[in-house]
C-alpha cells in the first residue's frame, strides 16, 4: 500500500516538516500548514523508512482530523490500522480497520481492512491461557474475509488462518481433557474428548480425542462405549499412532474395535462410517 517513492519523498518532506531532520532545534511547523498529501507521506516515511509506526499514526491520525471526507483521509485510515497492528497496539488497530468498513464499505481495500480486523485477533490467540474468547473472535472475523471476499488477495490466507485457529480451539480441550484424565476425573475428560469428536472433526487432534475416550470409558468399565471409540479411530485413523494404542488396549481385555450399544459414539458411527445422518 506504500508508494515505491515514500522514501525520497519522505526525506523531503523531512525537511519541510522538520526544518532539517537532524537540527533539533527548530519545533516543526504546525501540520496546517501542509497539505493533507504531504502529510500522508511523511506518515508513510516514518512507517517504511524509519520503522517507527507511533511516529506513523500521528501523521496518518492528523490527516483524517485535518482532512476529513477526502480520498486522503480513506487512505490514511487504512494506514492507521496497518500502522497500529504493527505497533502490536491491537485494539486500536480493530477500531481504525472497523471505521474504515464503516465509512467506506464497498471500497476496494475494504477485504484488506476485514483482514486486518481479523488478525488484530488471530495475532494474539498464543498470548491468551484458557480463555478462548479471543480465537473465536478471529474465526469469525476470518470467516467473514473468507465469505464477504472469496476473490481478494486476502481470502487464502483466511482460510489458512481460519484452519489454524480452529485447530487451536481443539487443541485447548485436549490440553483440558488430558489433565482431567491424568487426574481421573473420567466424567470431566469424556467432555472434553467428545466436543474434540463432535465439534473439530477436521482437525490433527481427532484420533487422540478418539484414543482418550477409549482410555476414558475402559477406565469407567463403559465397554460398549470405548469399542466403538476404538471402532471410528480403526475405520478413519488406521494409520495413526493412536489407533495401535487403542487396538492393544481392547483387545489386551479381550474386547474388539467395532460398533455396540446406542451411545451418542454409536451416533457418530453412524454418520462418520455408514452417512446415516437422520
Amino acid at each position: 500500500m506504500v508508494k515505491s517513492g515514500a522514501r525520497l519523498l519522505g526525506t523531503a518532506l523531512c525537511v519541510a516538516l522538520m526544518a532539517g531532520c537532524g537540527g533539533g532545534s527548530q519545533k516543526e511547523p504546525p501540520l496546517e500548514n501542509f497539505t493533507a498529501e504531504q502529510i500522508y507521506q511523511r506518515g508513510e516515511y516514518e512507517l517504511e523508512a524509519r520503522t517507527k509506526p507511533d511516529r506513523a499514526i500521528r501523521y496518518f491520525s492528523e490527516v483524517e482530523r485535518l482532512y476529513p471526507y477526502t480520498e486522503w483521509a480513506k487512505r490514511a485510515l487504512i494506514m492507521q490500522a496497518y500502522s497500529y497492528h504493527k505497533a502490536k497496539d491491537y485494539e486500536e488497530a480493530r477500531g481504525a480497520a472497523q471505521r474504515f468498513l464503516d465509512f467506506y464499505p464497498g471500497d476496494e481495500d475494504a477485504a484488506y481492512a476485514q483482514y486486518l480486523l481479523a488478525l488484530s485477533y488471530y495475532d494474539q490467540i498464543d498470548e491468551v491461557g484458557r480463555d478462548q474468547g479471543l480465537t473465536f473472535q478471529a474465526l469469525q472475523a476470518l470467516r467473514v474475509v473468507i465469505e464477504d471476499y472469496p476473490e481478494s488477495e486476502y481470502a487464502q490466507s483466511a482460510i489458512l488462518k481460519f484452519d489454524l485457529a480452529f485447530d487451536h480451539l481443539a487443541a485447548k480441550e485436549m490440553e483440558i481433557g488430558r489433565y482431567y484424565l491424568k487426574r481421573g476425573h473420567y466424567t470431566a475428560a469424556i467432555n472434553r474428548f467428545r466436543t474434540v469428536v463432535e465439534d473439530f472433526q477436521t482437525t490433527t487432534h481427532t484420533a487422540e480425542a478418539l484414543h482418550r475416550l477409549v482410555e476414558s470409558y475402559l477406565a469407567l468399565g463403559l465397554v460398549n462405549e470405548a469399542q466403538t471409540a476404538g471402532a471410528i479411530l480403526g475405520h478413519n485413523y488406521r494409520s495413526s499412532p493412536f489407533y495401535e494404542d487403542s487396538y492393544k488396549l481392547l483387545t489386551g481385555r479381550g474386547l474388539s474395535m467395532e460398533a455396540k450399544g446406542d451411545s451418542w459414539l454409536s451416533k457418530v458411527y453412524r454418520q462418520m462410517i455408514r452417512g446415516e445422518w437422520l
